[in-house]
């Protein structure tokens, strides 16, 4: 896999007990969405950029945090908005 980095840059976050189990402006707006990812920098959890809404996306143009991962169950890869590398 290549490498940036970006991806030392954030702690190896694991969802918390409290991580919603959907895309948190998503489950607010009563909208649905296709995938979900999961920041490392922060723990939001939003949708995909194939989803309407592109929350994830959103929240990095927002708060700049520049590694997700993916939130699927059996995916464990991980994505910099920056580099746009899969890390």
């Amino acid at each position: 896999m290549a490498t940036c980095e970006h991806v030392r840059s954030v702690p190896a976050q694991d969802p918390s007990p409290n991580t919603p189990q959907g895309c948190e402006e998503c489950l607010a707006e009563g909208t649905r969405w296709v995938h979900l990812r999961l920041c490392l920098g922060c723990g939001h959890v939003g949708c995909c950029d194939s989803s309407p809404q592109r929350h994830a996306s959103r929240h990095f143009g927002k708060e700049g945090h520049p590694i997700v991962r993916s939130f699927e169950p059996g995916e464990d890869w991980r994505w910099c908005f920056v580099d746009e590398l899969i890390v």
